[in-house]
């Protein structure tokens, strides 16, 4: 399931059942372009199993700062509540899909 992630529901999503996958992301970003696509495939992919999330940092800056974001694109990975994996820049599918296992 694929979410966009705001500083309203942040917590919720972080804090729920399943796994969650944050994708930090900006509309001007290159990288961000290429890399959406693919999240947006496995979130479809990993459907029931974890929680896939978009998050702009233009309008959802605390997050960002929160987990000291400095570039992006950045996949933050979250289980049981607590951050366990971060990944920055584009990469392809297997690499990122690599992350998503982990995370089961």
């Amino acid at each position: 399931m694929e979410v966009t992630i705001t500083t309203e529901n942040f917590e919720s999503y972080k804090n729920g059942d399943l796994p969650l996958v944050v994708d930090l992301w900006a509309t001007w970003c290159g990288p961000c372009r290429m890399v959406g696509p693919i999240i947006s495939e496995l979130a479809k992919e990993y459907d029931g199993k974890l929680v896939v999330g978009k998050c702009d940092v233009e309008e959802n800056d605390e997050i960002a700062a929160d987990f000291g974001v400095r570039n992006i694109p950045t996949i933050l990975f979250f289980k049981n509540g607590e951050l366990v994996d971060k990944f920055v820049g584009a990469a392809n599918k297997a690499t990122i899909e690599e992350k998503f296992k982990a995370l089961l």
